[in-house]
């Protein structure tokens, strides 16, 4: 079974009055949310044109954690992002709303 064929099967079980569990919806949510955020990042590194090398650097990461980042592999923690939005070197590296 494919993608699509997921979605139109999620749609047809919606249609017939089926309603994902509360813990489904946000499992959801956070996926793209996931996946939001790394295309952000994978936007602006190449907006910026650097390496996902040179992002780990200036982020203090590996570039694995980069590349899994970029994917969407994972939702990073609070004490990850803050110091990236915070640090002025990477102010415009990193998608943070300013001050």
């Amino acid at each position: 079974m494919n993608h699509t064929q997921w979605k139109l099967a999620r749609e047809r079980k919606a249609a017939e009055g089926y309603i994902e569990p509360p813990e489904v919806e946000a499992m959801r949510a956070e996926i793209r949310m996931a996946f939001d955020l790394g295309q952000a990042v994978y936007d602006r590194r190449t907006e910026l044109g650097i390496s996902q090398s040179e992002l780990a650097r200036r982020a203090n990461m590996t570039q694995p954690q980069v590349s899994k980042l970029e994917l969407g592999g994972t939702v990073p923690t609070l004490p990850l992002l803050a110091p990236a939005c915070l640090r002025p070197r990477l102010r415009g590296s990193v998608p943070c709303r300013s001050r």
